[in-house]
């Protein structure tokens, strides 16, 4: 795998003697040990991109829809049935401190292995590019509101619609720290 630069050149590494050894991995196709890994597989997934379904977690994973829904049902008493159908990890309904307005990048995860994105984007497609490019947009209280450029080094926001004037003030703070990070990287 690559490793640092030395000098000018790209150095390459032995993986484990760069990362160590692996950890403990998942168990495979060995009976009883793979429900416990499908089900660690459905908790995680759920952390990161929860609430879902069976269908977004075979995708994400690669993993067939069977696999999928063995774990989320191992993982059952970590998860809960909300009334869309979805699955979600128990208790996290109420979020602690809800994350303000935020500038996401262009192929932000948060995108990433859906079969519907619907739930971020509602009918904003654009996001999407029709090869499959994922656009820089501002997400506000979970949903995509605007896609973002940076012409001439200063952020512009795209609104798809009326935006509440306390939080384009929250996306300007976010823009300003946007253009200074980037402004660093030069």
């Amino acid at each position: 795998m690559r490793g640092p630069i030395i000098g000018g050149d790209q150095a390459f590494v032995l993986v484990r003697n760069w990362l160590g050894d692996p950890p403990g991995g998942l168990a495979g196709n060995s009976g009883t040990d793979r429900e416990a890994d499908l089900s660690l597989l459905a908790r995680r997934f759920l952390t990161g991109h929860g609430p879902a379904d069976e269908r977004d977690l075979a995708k994400w994973a690669g993993i067939t829809l069977g696999d999928a829904r063995r774990g989320l049902r191992a993982a059952g008493a970590d998860l809960e049935e909300r009334p869309d159908g979805l699955a979600d990890l128990a208790g996290r309904d109420a979020p602690q401190g809800r994350a303000g307005p935020k500038l996401l990048g262009g192929f932000d995860p948060l995108l990433h292995g859906w079969v519907d994105r619907t739930p971020v984007l509602g009918s904003n497609e654009t996001i999407v590019t029709t090869n499959g490019i994922f656009r820089p947009f501002a997400l506000v209280d979970g949903r995509a509101v605007a896609t973002w450029n940076m012409p001439r080094g200063r952020v512009t926001l795209e609104p798809f619609g009326r935006i509440a004037a306390p939080i384009l003030e929250d996306l300007d703070r976010e823009a300003r720290d946007v253009e200074r990070f980037l402004a660093a990287a030069h």
